[in-house]
């Protein structure tokens, strides 16, 4: 700890002492939970929590025309729906998804009992009518004076709160034990929330062209509180006229979520050694005439069970089955649309096949006579960055059940 060093030995003794026992009077009690600084980290991103910052009677920082409450939730359900869309397997939960008021520790307490493995808070920021920029913050101490003036602000709306004394106790990032205190609770995470915050502002320079004011750390009641790797960002300005004018544009929002979106992916790549692409182009509709949707949609089978395209017309020729033939394949992927076959996700991968399955679409690789050759097939794909892949049947070009297929075995 390097601000330790500032203080006399027996102060910093006592100080830890009565942060290990503020920690542990906080937590006693409550069961089964322990302090932010000893839950363990995870190499995999199962549920992200998506904070919406201020809300209801807090409006938060007013431009001329609209508040941050309003942008902040925007983006938010925005990101959100990108993750959701295209990671379906990762949990999207909201501190708030409507204009309602959620006081700032129980933003982290749905973060903390929804077991998420990344908490982002999403802002809007206030300043002189020239001040411009994108900015992200993990938890830490205020290095300089703008810093400190963020989270003073935006720890403000704690004074809404009725029982605000207590519920946090403790917390003065100005006082040497309270500096203590926010290391303690942090340090574990906080490497990881510098990583995530450093890709959200190279995507919002590279990808929306915001001036990069940079990767900051200063002390946020709303990451205090949360047991796991956390940013809260900065988008913009509201008290300048050209930054509340782009960021109550719907397309900007959309630019800007895309771009944190964009820093999710890189970042979840990055933890769990997988190779997932943005697949943007795919998501919405930017680069897709409606026609072109319309034709598609008309050349998709109705039936949910049946594959409705193949990766290309060799392995198309390859991998076509008979009616009643009993193929296995492995699952890779499911999403909420189709993506080209050209995606960088399956152009590495053999005989994919797309298949309608309910209100998703599943993306299988290879086609084999026995469970023995594709349980070997899918041992190869976890490698190639699909740890989740399993092995699916199928009867002609239509899915079945283990039970099906046992059934059909047995005759």
């Amino acid at each position: 700890m390097k601000n330790v060093k500032k203080y006399p030995v027996f102060i910093v003794v006592i100080v830890l002492l009565i942060a290990i026992g503020t920690s542990l009077s906080v937590y006693s009690g409550r069961k089964n939970e322990k302090p932010a600084e000893l839950l363990p980290l995870s190499d995999k991103i199962s549920v992200v929590c998506i904070d919406p910052g201020h809300g209801g009677h807090d409006p938060g920082c007013h431009g001329a025309s609209v508040n941050e409450k309003s942008i902040a939730l925007a983006i938010s359900l925005k990101l959100g729906n990108l993750i959701e869309k295209n990671f379906p397997n990762v949990k999207v939960v909201y501190t708030r998804k409507t204009d309602v008021f959620v006081e700032l520790h129980k933003r982290a307490e749905i973060a903390n009992k929804a077991k998420a493995d990344l908490f982002i808070c999403i802002h809007c920021n206030a300043g002189g009518p020239d001040a411009h920029g994108s900015e992200t913050y993990a938890l830490g101490l205020h290095k300089t004076e703008a810093n400190l003036n963020v989270a003073k602000r935006e720890n403000g709306v704690v004074m809404m709160e009725g029982n605000y004394q207590e519920n946090y106790k403790g917390f003065d990032v100005n006082s040497p034990e309270g500096s203590i205190i926010m290391e303690l609770y942090q340090k574990a995470y906080l490497n990881r929330s510098l990583s995530f915050a450093s890709k959200v502002q190279k995507y919002f320079k590279e990808d929306a062209g915001r001036y990069d004011r940079g990767v900051k750390q200063a002390g946020f009641l709303v990451l205090w509180k949360s047991a796991m790797p956390a940013v809260l960002i900065e988008t913009g300005f509201l008290t300048n006229v050209k930054e509340e004018k782009y960021l109550m544009d719907p397309a900007n929002q959309e630019v800007m979520a895309r771009s944190i979106y964009k820093a999710f992916v890189d970042y979840k790549n990055e933890l769990e050694g997988t190779k997932f692409s943005y697949n943007l182009d795919e998501s919405s509709a930017k680069n897709e005439s409606k026609n072109d949707t319309k034709t598609e949609q008309k050349s998709e089978v109705k039936n949910n069970a049946k594959v409705v395209e193949s990766k290309d017309s060799e392995n198309k020729k390859s991998t076509e089955t008979k009616a009643d033939e009993i193929t296995f394949r492995v699952q890779f992927m499911s999403l909420p649309e189709k993506i080209s076959l050209n995606d960088s996700r399956i152009k590495n991968l053999e005989a994919v096949k797309i298949y309608p399955n309910g209100k998703y679409f599943g993306y299988t690789s290879g086609v084999f006579k026995n469970m023995d050759e594709a349980k070997k097939h899918m041992q190869k794909v976890h490698t190639q960055g699909y740890k989740d892949a399993f092995v699916v049947i199928f009867k002609g070009e239509t899915r079945i059940s283990q039970k099906e297929y046992e059934s059909i075995k047995s005759k």
